[in-house]
């Protein structure tokens, strides 16, 4: 049977657009796919009618190859919230606890549910940053996992190393420590961790990153995890059978290849990172420290509905949180023109 008319055009009306100055709320990353990596996948289009491997081991070994680890220790997830997810469903119980900053990324809270798991809130403190002491506390108050950020998502802050090998060193061993570095391509150097050497010193340690963020790939889905071979060899047990396309092998492999041109658009969007912030301070706005592809505004004054009237989704659309607070995703300039445009004619008007 033929498709109707019009039903395939409509589906691809509804597809949203690669370069969308108002869309400011998902930490996307303005620029479609590199234009080797469309490449690769446009060429993967021809064997859509093959299984990708049982088990996704040729990208785990790209990617373990990529980190300088052992096979062993790289699991592969549907985005990094897949590999999440297989970490709660590989050490947790319905009724564990599970510590989280808060804000945090959206999803935490989620998977927790799913997991049914305990969520234990720990509040930033005033500048956006997590307190690691209050955390390391609940977890050895009897929390099965806790996790952190770095840089935090929604406030860009980044705790430092020292800080956080304290915190590392301050959590129990049969507590397991999610760091998630979803925006780790976006640090610049002095900020890097030695990621490879803490989880040889942590064995409790789970290291989650995407290509949904730098990479620009969010809508392909491809995560990964490291740590210990011990522990990673029951995340493993969770691998969903045919779970990774052929198109996320392909997609890694080019990406991998165009690390250059991937860098080169991080400059692009850290200097319109610093020039949206250097504006807003302009205008009287605080924002947090941020170190990744968005910038944070807490609550002017406490007031918990002023952002609200500013981004009423009229304009550019952001992400708001429960406290006040407002994330906005670093776009171009026309995307940083639409925020401070919004911010200021609210200014003015009050």
């Amino acid at each position: 049977m033929s498709i109707p008319d019009g039903v395939l055009a409509d589906v691809f009306d509804t597809l949203p657009a690669a370069q969308d100055p108002l869309a400011l709320s998902l930490n996307e990353i303005p620029f479609p796919p590199l234009p080797s990596v469309r490449s690769a996948l446009v060429a993967s289009i021809g064997v859509a009618n093959r299984y990708p491997e049982f088990l996704p081991e040729r990208l785990r070994g790209l990617i373990a190859e990529h980190l300088g680890v052992d096979e062993a220790q790289v699991v592969i997830g549907t985005g990094a919230t897949g590999v999440i997810m297989q970490v709660l469903q590989a050490v947790t119980r319905p009724g564990d606890a599970m510590v989280m900053a808060t804000p945090t990324f959206d999803g935490y809270p989620i998977f927790a549910q799913i997991a049914r798991l305990r969520s234990i809130p720990v509040a930033l403190d005033a500048y956006g940053h997590h307190d690691l002491d209050a955390m390391a506390a609940a977890a050895a108050a009897g929390a099965r996992v806790v996790v952190v950020c770095r840089p935090h998502n929604p406030t860009g802050t980044v705790e430092s190393a020292a800080a956080l090998r304290r915190f590392l060193r301050a959590v129990p061993v049969d507590t397991i420590v999610v760091l998630d570095e979803a925006y780790v391509e976006f640090l610049a150097p002095e900020h890097r961790l030695d990621t490879r050497e803490l989880v040889r010193r942590h064995p409790n340690l789970v290291v989650v990153r995407t290509f949904s963020k730098a990479y620009g790939l969010a809508g392909l889905r491809i995560g990964y995890g490291f740590c210990g071979s011990e522990l990673a060899r029951r995340l493993w047990t969770m691998q969903l059978p045919f779970g990774v396309g052929l198109t996320g092998l392909v997609a890694v492999a080019a990406c991998y290849g165009a690390e250059d041109e991937m860098r080169h658009r991080i400059r692009i969007i850290d200097t319109e990172r610093r020039r949206l912030r250097t504006q807003l301070s302009g205008l009287g706005i605080y924002s947090t420290d941020a170190q990744a592809n968005f910038v944070y505004l807490p609550a002017p004054g406490g007031d918990r509905t002023v952002w609200r009237q500013v981004f009423d989704g009229q304009g550019p659309r952001v992400r708001h949180y429960g406290d006040g607070g407002v994330r906005i995703t670093v776009g171009m300039r026309p995307s940083t023109k639409a925020v401070l445009s919004a911010v200021a004619g609210f200014r003015a008007g009050g």
